[in-house]
């Protein structure tokens, strides 16, 4: 075995003992395929007011821009799939929140076991550099997870694996290490377009296209002005984010329950019904998502989307 062969085994089998539900791994280099798809997208303003997406072009594209000397993106998935999620009966009398924010805020709870994962690989190796990137810099997390043959990018732009389905977040280590690299697999959707009838907002344009300005996630999390009149009726009750296209892919009839205890929903959110959500005080807000993704739209802004779906 050589040694690429085993240092690439031994970080597949420490991110595994960490709790990564899987790892892949990718030659660091400029994304080709993505660079005209990603400036198409910004071009026709599918990215809405995130004017963020604009920014670190080149870097969203080449991750040795990021990493000095970047030889290998690892490439992780963390499942997020609950084990208790609120009932169908219940949803009838509650606003939803997207699963992904029933537990504790995951850029902590993975920038954590991104952090030990390298730790380990120092520890294990010597000296290499890297750096942990979940969501909330520019890299094309999905982009690099479909390359190292974790899943497909999915006709809802959602990474879609056969055997566990989509509820999982991404997270990349960039690292300069040489490591073996794993290949891309194939699309599994076929002719079904089930994501895209059933989007309340028609956001999916095109199959693999999604207007990201028309998606209730971008409204209920991303957008900060009043949310448009014509968008009124059709947001089916989510409040913070929306599962809607990943609820009805066929592949996550595979979802398994995650055993990631920050991610155990906090007991009052499974039971608030309309009512306790139209009510809610500032101080309880805080106090119920302290350490949640739902504290991202601040407390008027959560108030702003329940008001919009009661009016």
């Amino acid at each position: 075995m050589s040694l690429k062969e085993k240092y690439t085994a031994f970080i597949k089998q420490e991110a595994k003992r960490i709790g990564f539900l899987s790892c892949g791994i990718s030659k660091a280099g400029f994304l080709e395929q993505e660079a005209p798809r990603l400036e198409n997208w910004l071009s026709q303003n599918r990215h809405g007011k995130m004017a963020y997406m604009e920014n670190h072009f080149d870097k969203r594209l080449d991750p040795t821009l990021l990493v000095d000397d970047a030889k290998s993106v690892i490439s992780l998935l963390l499942n997020y799939y609950p084990a208790e999620e609120v009932s169908k009966e219940q949803q009838k009398d509650s606003y939803k929140i997207s699963k992904y924010a029933y537990g504790q805020d995951y850029h902590f709870v993975i920038k954590e076991k991104l952090n030990a994962l390298l730790s380990g690989i120092q520890s294990e190796i010597g000296e290499v550099s890297g750096r942990a990137f979940v969501d909330s810099a520019p890299v094309l997390d999905k982009a690099w997870a479909a390359k190292s043959g974790l899943g497909w990018i999915g006709k809802n732009a959602n990474l879609i694996t056969q055997k566990v389905g989509s509820y999982y977040f991404i997270a990349e280590l960039i690292v300069d290490l040489e490591l073996e690299y794993d290949v891309a697999t194939t699309d599994y959707c076929g002719t079904c377009t089930a994501c895209i009838d059933a989007c309340p907002t028609e956001a999916i344009v095109a199959p693999y296209v999604v207007d990201g300005s028309k998606c209730i996630s971008y409204f209920t999390i991303e957008l900060k002005d009043n949310l448009p009149v014509e968008m009124k009726g059709k947001f089916q009750d989510w409040a913070f984010g929306c599962d809607v296209c990943q609820d009805v892919c066929p592949w996550n009839r595979f979802a398994k329950p995650h055993n990631e205890p920050l991610f155990q929903p906090n007991e009052s959110l499974l039971n608030f019904t309309k009512k306790d959500w139209e009510e809610i005080t500032k101080e309880t807000f805080n106090k119920v998502f302290q350490k949640s993704a739902i504290k991202r739209t601040k407390f008027e802004g959560f108030q702003r989307n329940v008001t919009f779906l009661k009016d």
